[in-house]
């Protein structure tokens, strides 16, 4: 059985994500109970289940690494479909979740929608760097999967680093608006991947890559810019000398729940976009995670954003409680 969103491995669909005019989360997690109950588990205990999602998807808040199970296993451990009445499932079910990422509404409509296959096999254009730097000009935004370290050194000037190696595609979808026109920065062989992985959400209009990046970069210094990476001491440095810095924790809140950097204020990155103007961008600001990753995306997208001083801290939260312990 292919289960899609409904049943996963050790949780179920989340009724929070589908945006349907006039339902709410609470009457959907009812639709739900019905199917689960009434049809996938009065399947045969042998039944196979193959999921749509795994571990690391925003679908869930309890998903399993593994790629399948069977009806047998899911009714004797998934807490979700345990015996309850339909009103405590409901609880159960939208309560706990993190926040939804900023693009899951354009997908549902989207997924209604007629569009092309997706073509794997195909790359993106090479682009020459005055390309790149003219379209830039004309709104298309430049996407550098690069490491952060890597992003922090040497950079085109305004584009947004979401490491390829993290959750890509859907912090892209939370930084970048659905239909924009994308540019991709990458190590040498990873453009495909990049923008097979974009267009997996839905956002495929990537209309080139910058050809041989470390070269053009060489060459052409002037259309470079550097990224601030503070370490917990210099952060506390900056915190007892800047009286008006701004210090972002973009942490999802179960994250910020367990504790934040005194000071800070609390934006988690699926939703900085839609609060950068209630944010000074001519107060110097440091931005923090949990480990790096998404602060360096939310400080290069202020940066973008025309922040004049911004930085991220290293090792993020972890680092910074691990240090204050001592």
């Amino acid at each position: 059985m292919l289960t899609g969103d409904a049943l996963f491995i050790g949780d179920v669909g989340r009724p929070d994500l589908l945006s349907s005019k006039g339902v709410t989360s609470d009457e959907l997690a009812a639709c739900l109970y019905d199917s689960l109950h009434q049809q996938l588990m009065t399947l045969p205990d042998t039944t196979r289940v193959y999921p749509a999602h795994g571990a690391g998807s925003s679908c869930g808040k309890n998903l399993s690494s593994e790629t399948w199970s069977t009806i047998g296993d899911q009714r004797a451990t998934n807490y979700a479909v345990q015996a309850m009445t339909k009103e405590a499932f409901v609880h159960v079910v939208t309560e706990g979740h993190s926040l939804p990422p900023a693009y899951f509404s354009y997908d549902a409509v989207r997924n209604r929608e007629v569009h092309e296959i997706l073509d794997e096999e195909a790359s993106p254009s090479p682009l020459a760097l005055e390309d790149v730097l003219r379209k830039q000009r004309a709104g298309a935004v430049v996407l550098d999967t690069r490491d952060p370290n890597e992003f922090a050194i040497g950079h085109l000037s305004d584009s947004i680093n979401v490491g390829l190696a993290g959750r890509y595609a859907e912090y892209v979808g939370g930084v970048i608006q659905p239909g924009a026109p994308m540019i991709l920065v990458t190590e040498p062989g990873m453009e495909r991947e990049a923008k097979n992985r974009l267009a997996r959400i839905g956002f495929d209009n990537v209309v080139g890559f910058l050809h041989e990046p470390v070269a053009a970069f060489v060459a052409n210094p002037d259309e470079l810019s550097r990224s601030r990476r503070l370490d917990v001491a210099e952060l506390e440095r900056l915190v007892e000398s800047e009286r008006d810095l701004q210090l972002i924790d973009v942490r999802q809140p179960g994250e910020a729940s367990k504790g934040v950097i005194p000071g800070a204020v609390e934006i988690p990155l699926t939703r900085l976009n839609e609060r950068l103007s209630t944010l000074d961008a001519s107060k110097p600001t440091v931005v923090y995670c949990a480990g790096g990753y998404r602060s360096s995306i939310a400080a290069s997208r202020m940066a973008a954003a025309g922040f004049a001083d911004v930085a991220d801290l290293l090792g993020g939260y972890g680092a910074w409680s691990v240090a204050t312990a001592r």
